[in-house]
């Protein structure tokens, strides 16, 4: 059977990433060296796939070469080329307790990439419901797309958000471009099981080492995110979404306010009970109300945009999209408008 590590290696390579690619066959290689982290893969209590598992791993190697306390492995990362498997053995013989460790903890990217297509999102939202949003999101990790209001973003042409932000996304756009249409962020608060505080600086380098090291624009992309979101903290709130939500969608709305539930690339790792308790609470409540999620397929074989509005619970598929945001497959909404700049509230 092909471990998880192999599997991905092959995922990442045909995304183009030859590095982490190269990381993971190491890494395949080698798990013989590291016993507590090849019985923990072996032994995985869920879905591998679907929890991460090969990134995580990523993720733990990439921790440590940041923290400099292996000078191999972190000259080879600093190359990206090198005698990988000495180096990647080594590493993993020396460090098993350290990535072990660190593999148990869930995944937290909160790559703020994928705000481009939450955003166009928004717009085909507005373009129906004329208000103002407050975005509530599940499995918010640091609150970093909470934020997407102080971003500026170029979708398809469209340019919406700050225009003088330092973080800005411009994703691939395949296809028309989405409905030109403004974006009020009235409020904006999330739930997470595991909340990342951004003035932490654990966290923050935790969220530094699951971006792939052969990125850089993605690292700094991120680097600029965490500061904006330390002068302008989220509200994110340490919690499990069957009760969070429930109890946030019961409280009376403003008149003037639509409310949006967003998910990204989380309800992934929660089970079906979860699923249920998310669509009967958004069934039940107080209307307008939208979601909009981006994860993938039930097959994993594509990443879905989705917009759902209440009442009814009608859902369509607005985009097909990089898991990270690299590129947007836009099958929504449009027009021929083109605007120069558009507020993001």
């Amino acid at each position: 059977m092909t471990s998880p590590l192999a599997r991905q290696a092959q995922v990442v390579r045909a995304l183009g990433s030859e590095f982490v690619a190269a990381i993971l066959s190491a890494g395949e290689r080698h798990l013989h060296r590291a016993p507590r982290t090849a019985r923990l893969i072996d032994d995985w209590p869920g879905d591998p796939a679907a929890d991460a598992v090969a990134m995580r791993f990523n993720g733990a190697l990439h921790a440590l070469a940041r923290r400099g306390d292996c000078a191999a492995l972190t000259d080879l990362y600093a190359a990206r080329a090198g005698d990988f498997d000495r180096v990647i053995g080594g590493a993993m013989a020396a460090f098993d307790d350290f990535i072990a460790d660190w593999m148990r903890e869930p995944p937290q990217t909160n790559e703020v990439a994928r705000s481009a297509a939450i955003m166009a999102a928004l717009m085909t939202l507005r373009a129906e419901v004329d208000l103002p949003v407050e975005l509530l999101e599940l499995g918010a990790s640091a609150g970093l797309n909470l934020n997407l209001g102080r971003y500026a973003f170029d979708l398809g042409g469209v340019r919406v958000g700050d225009a003088a932000s330092p973080v800005r996304i411009a994703p691939d756009w395949r296809g028309p471009p989405p409905l030109a249409r403004p974006v009020e962020v009235a409020a904006a608060r999330g739930v997470d099981l595991r909340p990342l505080q951004v003035g932490d600086p654990a966290a923050r380098e935790r969220l530094m080492a699951y971006v792939w090291a052969d990125q850089p624009d993605r690292a700094a992309r991120l680097h600029h995110a965490l500061a904006i979101a330390r002068a302008h903290p989220p509200l994110v709130e340490q919690g499990d979404i069957v009760d969070w939500l429930p109890r946030e969608l019961s409280r009376p709305a403003g008149a003037q306010v639509c409310r949006v539930v967003v998910h990204a690339m989380s309800l992934q790792y929660c089970g079906a009970a979860t699923h249920a308790t998310v669509a009967a609470a958004l069934a039940a409540a107080e209307t307008p109300i939208a979601r909009i999620g981006f994860e993938w397929t039930e097959a994993r074989d594509a990443v879905h945009l989705t917009l759902t509005t209440y009442p009814g619970g009608r859902a369509r598929h607005l985009a097909t999209c990089h898991a990270y945001g690299h590129w947007i497959e836009w099958h929504g909404p449009t027009n021929d408008a083109r605007v120069p700049s558009l507020s993001a509230g």
